[in-house]
């Protein structure tokens, strides 16, 4: 039988990897895709400069943290001795993104083409995640024997 906390990490973690899947791997690809799917912000509202950031964010979830999340959720799932690390891995990076994305937000606001339409969502889902992160990170390190 999991504990409470295996279930804390595996439940909002495929989920979360779901989410990725669909709203940055897709645009990372095809960020007009992304911008049509209401995923991505188009260049009209936050410049070409911001396009560039949030497609580069996109492409780094597609080529390597996608894949870690995704393997490092299995390796835990299967209690596999390389799971915990490749999940703490990708926790890591849970937590560096949103940091890294909200900090741009908010520097980015009241830039010349800067007109970020949804920014409270950022600050209501993003510290969310973080704060799932620290704490699943925290649960991992915490087991470590």
């Amino acid at each position: 039988m999991q504990t409470i906390s295996f279930w804390i990490i595996q439940g909002p973690g495929w989920a979360l990897l779901a989410y990725l899947v669909y709203a940055q791997c897709i645009p990372a690809v095809n960020y007009k895709l992304g911008v049509r799917m209401g995923t991505q912000e188009p260049a009209t509202q936050i410049t070409e400069v911001g396009v560039a950031f949030w497609w580069g964010l996109a492409v780094a979830d597609l080529v390597f943290y996608v894949p870690l999340l995704g393997a490092g959720l299995i390796g835990h799932w299967i209690a596999a001795p390389w799971g915990k690390l490749l999940l703490a891995g990708a926790l890591a990076i849970t937590v560096y993104w949103p940091v890294t994305s909200l900090a741009t937000v908010h520097r980015a606001r009241g830039a010349e083409g800067w007109q970020l339409p949804k920014e409270r969502d950022y600050w209501i889902v993003l510290p969310v995640i973080t704060l799932w992160a620290l704490w699943s990170l925290w649960s991992l390190v915490a087991s470590v024997q």
